[in-house]
């Protein structure tokens, strides 16, 4: 008889998983004495936690730098170009526009799509892209960069007729939107 089956933590038909791991790192860093070993075991932890995203959006680095804005203006810039050159995206922004309430839902639709893409590539859980350790500098940057290149490209192509300004801020915030989902998207896919 096999001893090891009867001495293993988990039943033998179910596969031990990352969380299995977690657990044991957990209760040995209950079982060691000195501050070192402690330290040990939450920088393991650490590691396990930053290497566990096997997910369809790719892995995020532990720091925002240069590369990922680059990444999300190559994939605001994508969704945004076919946003800056259609007709319909003017009279979208012109209808909200001139409705400041469905401007703000629109708003909070597409800040709310870019959390969700952000939050699949588990950014809130990368510590080093925190912005005082209390929000992370890529949710901040990336709808930023997106409003600046939306704002940019929309007056500098003769596209938001500044004369209306409510007008103007509508058609440039809803490009916006479309190019912060596409600089999100551009940050997190697989390869970035």
């Amino acid at each position: 008889m096999d001893t090891t089956e009867e001495n293993s933590p988990t039943p033998v038909d179910s596969q031990p998983d990352i969380d299995d791991v977690f657990e044991e790192l957990e209760q040995l860093a209950e079982l060691v004495d000195s501050p070192d070993e402690q330290e040990q075991v939450i920088n393991a932890m650490r590691t396990l936690q930053r290497s566990r995203s096997s997910r369809l959006v790719g892995r995020l680095r532990d720091t925002f730098d240069s590369r990922d804005v680059g990444e999300a203006t190559v994939g605001s810039f994508i969704f945004g170009i076919p946003m800056v050159v259609e007709g319909g995206t003017l009279e979208v922004g012109e209808y909200l526009g001139t409705r400041p309430l469905l401007l703000l839902l629109t708003m909070a639709f597409g800040g709310t799509l870019v959390y969700g893409i952000l939050h699949a590539a588990a950014f809130d859980q990368i510590e080093e892209d925190e912005l005082f350790g209390l929000v992370s500098i890529r949710l901040l940057t990336i709808p930023l960069l997106a409003t600046v290149m939306g704002f940019g490209l929309m007056t500098i192509w003769g596209r938001a007729e500044w004369s209306t300004p409510m007008v103007a801020i509508g058609q440039c915030l809803f490009t916006s939107i479309v190019m912060a989902v596409g600089a999100s998207l551009g940050d997190v896919l697989p390869g970035t």
